[in-house]
């Protein structure tokens, strides 16, 4: 198929549009989560999460509590990462606070 001239009435029509022109959008899920962990091996645990596919420490507090954003690319990874935090040595508990969809 000969690709149309890109005008208005061709994108309105959908003659621009063929398969391998069709861009998915991008996504993925952003979340929120607060770790209480022990507060003379808080160094250890920001370590240790920094370490897993995209997490990052955004708040520390010296009595053991961290600020977690992480960014998966589906829900299934993001709950894998929740409960790896979860089991992660000298962490107390690790609780989802804000979770997103981008669309």
């Amino acid at each position: 198929m000969a690709q149309a001239k890109l005008n208005r009435r061709a994108l309105i029509t959908g003659r621009v549009l063929t398969a391998d022109r069709i861009v998915p959008p991008p996504g993925g899920e952003i979340a929120s989560i607060l770790v209480q962990a022990r507060p003379d091996r808080l160094a250890t645990v920001e370590a240790d999460i920094t370490a897993l596919s995209g997490c990052e420490i955004h708040g520390r507090d010296i009595r053991g509590k961290l600020v977690v954003v992480v960014e998966a690319d589906d829900a299934g990874s993001l709950g894998t990462t929740l409960n790896t935090i979860q089991s992660l040595p000298n962490v107390y508990s690790a609780a989802l606070v804000f979770h997103a969809i981008e669309a």
